[in-house]
């Protein structure tokens, strides 16, 4: 499984993929939008989205937060999901307030560590269409 925030050429060559993928998008009306965007985190926490409360970790079949909430859970989640957007809504608490994601696009496993709401570093991830969430795991520091 590749671990995107301990390994940095697979994590390059991942978001290489990604841009490329976006580059050939762009030329193609038929292609599909291929990149995975982490969403910057704001300065202070943002508010919770509608239908994920505070202390869950969230997810969304488009991006953002439209739509119904299609997953929300304060434990950890396995199984197979289409998302277009996951958040990590959780609060400080050490050892169990990071989210670890897990899913497949391609036929290739990610994963990512995500901070809770709002950071510092990423705590929400937009996905493109097709990505299969797998698993969320709590966890302590990225």
């Amino acid at each position: 499984m590749l671990r995107l925030e301990s390994d940095p050429v697979e994590a390059s060559y991942f978001w290489e993929i990604i841009m490329l993928k976006r580059s050939s998008a762009a030329l193609a009306a038929s292609a599909a939008v291929l990149g995975v965007m982490a969403v910057a985190p704001s300065a202070s926490a943002e508010p919770s989205p509608p239908d994920c409360p505070t202390g869950n970790v969230c997810a969304w079949s488009s991006s953002g937060y439209h739509g119904p909430t299609i997953l929300k859970t304060e434990g950890n989640w396995s199984g197979s999901l289409r998302v277009g957007f996951i958040m990590n809504n959780g609060y400080p608490s050490p050892g169990s307030d990071h989210i670890q994601a897990t899913w497949v696009f391609e036929g290739r496993t990610w994963d990512r560590c995500l901070h809770y709401n709002p950071g510092p570093g990423e705590y929400k991830l937009s996905f493109p269409t097709g990505v299969e969430l797998k698993s969320l795991t709590w966890r302590g520091e990225c």
